[in-house]
């Protein structure tokens, strides 16, 4: 076993983790980056539905408890670059409300201790580093001080542009959605992106999804000073006797033990694997979980209220690149319901393949393919809220998530509220000529974790602070989606990246 120091060690290369590598690369200091998968192999399985949603081929195969004691598998990803590997590429700034206390019908969604003006600078970096795609002014939610997009949107195939123009017909305000592809519409030479349909869910076989792994890993180990060590799964933080600074990474590195050392240590493992890991190496000076004083570490747990509406309708569906809409009009609840309901978007294109994991065996595929041909897939989120109660835990070496839904009202009025607007603008009357399926995500659902080491000024009441490093350790910080306060109804992985730029900034004044 040997000790290896550095300037700075990162656990962790996703929409946090891999990001700040990048920031960092470029200042010269000593960096590891420790991360748990490999690289995700480029191989035809990508384009897989069989492969990717049915046997969850690339998910990993460890076992979770829920708050009932029963197993299951997670959604989640250990591969360089995360769950970006897989994730939409749906790349949204929070609200400028959001970072503000709002209320909700099931309770208070509490005010960051930053406000947007904090983040705004680092949002503008994130979208021109994830070459976002996407067109500002159309959604009435958006903040006012945006920047335009660095790339235009993704053009609507005809299918859905029909969709666009009925729902702006309705006076509604459909939007492009920001996309991070990349995609060059004017010169397919310039493009890597082919507008396939295996995108959202699925790691691109192209490479042409801006992820962690493509736009950040992979660019910073051109650097010399950083060194990226794969499948290095981190099982202790060891700290000082005082448990002032972190002393030793203890780490499984292809089975073998290896311990490492840094002056700054980052934990960027997502949200339940950061809180896992701090839970994990409690010690003498941290017997509650290291950095626990406030008790928090791990609570708070969120991960929206996400759920799928598949329209099937008389109409036939031959979009390939479907998931380019997106819809904000409930997002702040509407006439009657004076609470937010949450965000709409398009899905990927469903297929037979897909569509098979939610309806009984017997059913031809012949069946589920026409039905697929025929359907308008939808993903709608509404916001949970951050409840003490709602948390990570270990028992032994097993990582429980002790959630119970709240919330669920908004969403399911969002549902049906999305559900009667798509009918209108079919234009049926008493006679449906569509039918809708719909699924709200179970706890497995974990792609948009956030929230188990809030930040704040408060060490009674937070596990970091602004910076995002430890209230209790000098030398650790938390750089992932661990840090919301609350999850808005957005995807995070944004200001997750956004988040990692600002303390980029920080931990480079701090290295000096």
């Amino acid at each position: 076993m040997s000790t290896q120091h550095y300037d700075l060690i990162i656990i962790g290369t996703g929409a946090g983790g891999g990001t700040l590598a990048y920031r960092l690369a470029s200042s010269g200091k000593r960096i590891l980056v420790l991360e748990r998968g490999q690289f995700l192999p480029q191989e035809k399985a990508n384009w897989s539905a069989v492969e990717v949603f049915q046997k969850n081929r690339y998910a990993t195969s460890e076992l979770w408890e829920d708050h009932q004691g029963k197993t299951f598998s997670p959604g989640t990803h250990y591969w360089v670059g995360g769950n970006t590997k897989v994730y939409g590429g749906a790349l949204f700034r929070l609200r400028e409300r959001d970072f503000e206390a709002v209320q909700h019908c099931d309770g208070v969604s509490p005010a960051w201790p930053l406000q947007y003006a904090d983040f705004k600078p680092y949002y503008d970096q994130a979208e021109q580093l994830y070459q976002v795609h996407g067109q500002r002014g159309l959604d009435p939610t958006e903040p006012s001080e945006a920047a335009d997009y660095p790339f235009p949107p993704v053009s609507h195939e005809p299918r859905i542009q029909g969709i666009y123009d009925a729902l702006k017909a309705k006076q509604l305000n459909p939007f492009y959605l920001p996309l991070a592809v990349k995609l060059n519409e004017a010169n397919s030479l310039l493009s890597a992106c082919i507008r396939c349909n295996t995108c959202d869910g699925f790691p691109c076989l192209i490479h042409a999804k801006s992820d962690a792994d493509i736009n950040c890993v992979r660019p910073a180990q051109t650097q010399a000073n950083l060194t990226l060590l794969t499948e290095a799964k981190v099982t202790q933080l060891v700290t000082s006797d005082s448990g002032r600074e972190i002393t030793q990474v203890k780490a499984e590195v292809q089975g073998s033990p290896e311990t490492f050392s840094a002056d700054i240590v980052v934990v960027a493992c997502g949200a339940i694997n950061s809180a896992a890991l701090l839970l994990r190496s409690a010690n003498d000076a941290h017997p509650n979980g290291l950095a626990n004083r406030s008790d928090q570490v791990g609570r708070n747990f969120m991960k929206h209220q996400n759920g799928a509406i598949v329209g099937i309708t008389l109409k036939s569906n031959p979009s390939i690149f479907q998931k380019t809409i997106g819809l904000n009009d409930f997002y702040w609840g509407e006439p009657g319901f004076d609470y937010p309901m949450g965000h709409i978007q398009l899905l990927g294109k469903v297929n037979g393949e897909m569509l098979a994991m939610d309806v009984p065996r017997f059913i031809p595929k012949r069946i589920l393919d026409a039905m697929a041909g025929r359907s308008v897939d939808w993903w709608i989120t509404a916001e949970d809220l951050p409840e003490s109660r709602n948390r990570v835990r270990l028992k032994g070496d097993r990582i429980v998530l002790d959630y119970t839904d709240n919330n669920v009202e908004a969403f399911d009025r969002l549902r049906s509220r999305w559900i009667s607007v798509l009918r209108k603008i079919n234009g049926e009357g008493r006679v449906p000529q569509s039918v809708y399926f719909s699924k709200r995500l179970p706890v497995q659902g974990v792609a948009h974790q956030v929230g188990t080491c809030r930040f704040g000024t408060d060490p009674d009441s937070s596990v970091l602070d602004l910076n995002c490093r430890t209230h209790d350790v000098d030398n650790l910080y938390v750089v992932d989606g661990s840090f919301f306060p609350s999850s808005a109804a957005v995807n995070p992985s944004l200001t997750i990246m956004a988040n990692a730029l600002r303390v980029g900034d920080h931990l480079l004044q701090r290295l000096g």
